[in-house]
C-alpha cells in the first residue's frame, strides 16, 4: 500500500537503518518529520554533521543561530541543495535557502525555509507527491563581548496524504528554539586561537498528526551541543577543529518486538503492525505531552543507563583554510548501530570570493549497505555587502 511506502521513508529509510541484525536491540528514537535532522548545508555536511560552534556563517540558522551577531558580513543569504537517498530512490530532495541580517553591532535577525520532497509516488490510478517544509525566524543578540543567545519560532507542515485515505491528512506543528554561543580568543603556546562553545535546543513544540488528532507524533526535539578550535598557522593558514554531540529530546517508543512478546505473536510476524499502533495507546505512550517527553527522554530507555548513553550521536571536523578563500573539509558522524546506524565519513572543499563562495561535501558509509551512501551535498552564499560593493562600483 501508498501509506506503508511513505511510512517505509519516513521511519525506516530517513533514519538510515542500514544492518538489522539483531532486532530485537534495534531501537531507535521514533519522530515525525525527520527531515528536521538531515544537515542542510554542504560546509557542516563536510565536517561529520558538525555546526553548532563553528565559525558563523549563512547557514548558521540551522546549527546555531546565536552566532549571527559575531558574523564578519552585515547580512548575507546561502541556497543549498541535498539529492537525499540516492542508493534506494531517485526523486528525493532536500532544498534549504537561509538569510541573515545584523542590527547594529550586537543584533541579527535571520530566517530559513526548508522544503523536503518525497517525489511521486502512484498507486492505482493516483500520483501523489508528499512533500515537508518549514519556515522559522530568529532573533539574536550579544550579551557581552563574548556571549550571544538567540531565541528563534518556526512552523512546520507535513502532506503525506492522498487523496482516497479519507483518515489521513497533512499535519502541522509549531515550534521553538534555544540557542547561545561562546566566543573568544585564548592563548595556546605562542598563537592566538579562537575558541567556540555552543548550545541548541531546536524543535521544542507541539507534537504532528496525520490523522486529526487521533494520534500524535513528537517532532524531533534535539539538545545539541559543541566547541571548535581555529589554530592559525601562519599569516595565510588556519586549521579548525570542532565536534558536537546530540541527544533526541523524545520519548522512546515501546518497540513491536515488545508488542509481540506481550501479546504472545511469533518474533518474526511482521503482519501485525496495525494492531501494534493500536497496543501503543494503552502504553500511554501517545498520551505523553512534548514537555513530558523531554525529561522522560533522560531516562526512559529500555536498556537503561548503558541504552541512554546508545541514544547520544555526534560527529567530528576538521577544517583547513588558505587565505580565507580555499578550504578543505574532513569530518567522521557516529549514531550507534542500534539507535540508527549512520556512521559515515565525509570530505569537501569550499571556495570563498568576496561576493559569494561555493562549498561541496561527499558522504563515504561506513554502514553495510548504508543508503547514505555517497550523498552529495551543494551550498552556494552571497556576502549582500560583497555584492552591494560591486554594484556600487558599476554605477
Amino acid at each position: 500500500m501508498i501509506k506503508n511506502r511513505i511510512l517505509l521513508i519516513i521511519v525506516g529509510v530517513l533514519l538510515a537503518t542500514a544492518t538489522f541484525a539483531q532486532k530485537e536491540q534495534f531501537n531507535p528514537v521514533y519522530t515525525g518529520v525527520t527531515s528536521l535532522s538531515i544537515a542542510p548545508d554542504a560546509r557542516a555536511g563536510a565536517l561529520g554533521d558538525v555546526g553548532v560552534a563553528t565559525e558563523a556563517d549563512a547557514n548558521s540558522q540551522y546549527w546555531n543561530p546565536a552566532k549571527y551577531p559575531f558574523n564578519i558580513a552585515r547580512a548575507g543569504l546561502s541556497i543549498s541543495y541535498t539529492p537525499w537517498l540516492r542508493q534506494l530512490v531517485s526523486d528525493i530532495d532536500l532544498a534549504y535557502v537561509a538569510g541573515f541580517y545584523r542590527i547594529g553591532d550586537y543584533s541579527a535577525v535571520s530566517s530559513s525555509l526548508t522544503y523536503f520532497s518525497l517525489g511521486e509516488v502512484i498507486a492505482e490510478e493516483y500520483t501523489i507527491k508528499p512533500y515537508e517544509f518549514a519556515f522559522d525566524f530568529s532573533y539574536s543578540r550579544m550579551l557581552s563581548e563574548t556571549f550571544s543567545a538567540a531565541v528563534t519560532l518556526r512552523f512546520i507542515y507535513s502532506d503525506l496524504q492522498y487523496d482516497y485515505a479519507e483518515d489521513m491528512e497533512a499535519g502541522m506543528a509549531y515550534s521553538a528554539d534555544l540557542s547561545m554561543y561562546y566566543n573568544n580568543y585564548i592563548m595556546l603556546g605562542n598563537r592566538e586561537c579562537m575558541l567556540g562553545l555552543g548550545l541548541n535546543a531546536s524543535n521544542i513544540g507541539s507534537k504532528i498528526s496525520y490523522d486529526g488528532g487521533n494520534t500524535n507524533e513528537f517532532i524531533p526535539t534535539n539538545l545539541r551541543l559543541g566547541a571548535s578550535l581555529l589554530v592559525p598557522i601562519d599569516e595565510y593558514n588556519t586549521i579548525s577543529f570542532s565536534a558536537d554531540i546530540n541527544k533526541l529530546m523524545v520519548p522512546t517508543r515501546p518497540t513491536y518486538a515488545q508488542f509481540l512478546e506481550e501479546e504472545g505473536y511469533d518474533a518474526n510476524d511482521n503482519s501485525k503492525y496495525s494492531e501494534y499502533q493500536g497496543w501503543l495507546e494503552t502504553t500511554g505512550y501517545n498520551d505523553i505531552s512534548p514537555v513530558s517527553g523531554i525529561f522522560k527522554s533522560f531516562s526512559d530507555a529500555p536498556g537503561g543507563f548503558s541504552e541512554e548513553l546508545k541514544e547520544i550521536y555526534g560527529g567530528i571536523g576538521v577544517e583547513y583554510c588558505y587565505n580565507q578563500q580555499f578550504s578543505l573539509r574532513g569530518g567522521y558522524h557516529y549514531e550507534n548501530e542500534y539507535k540508527g546506524n549512520r556512521q559515515y565519513f565525509t570530505v569537501g572543499a569550499g571556495f570563498k570570493m568576496s561576493v559569494f563562495s561555493l562549498d561541496g561535501a561527499y558522504l563515504i558509509s561506513t554502514a553495510q549497505s548504508n543508503p547514505l551512501d555517497q550523498t552529495l551535498r551543494f551550498s552556494l552564499s552571497f556576502d549582500m555587502d560583497g555584492l552591494k560593493d560591486l554594484f556600487s562600483r558599476r554605477r
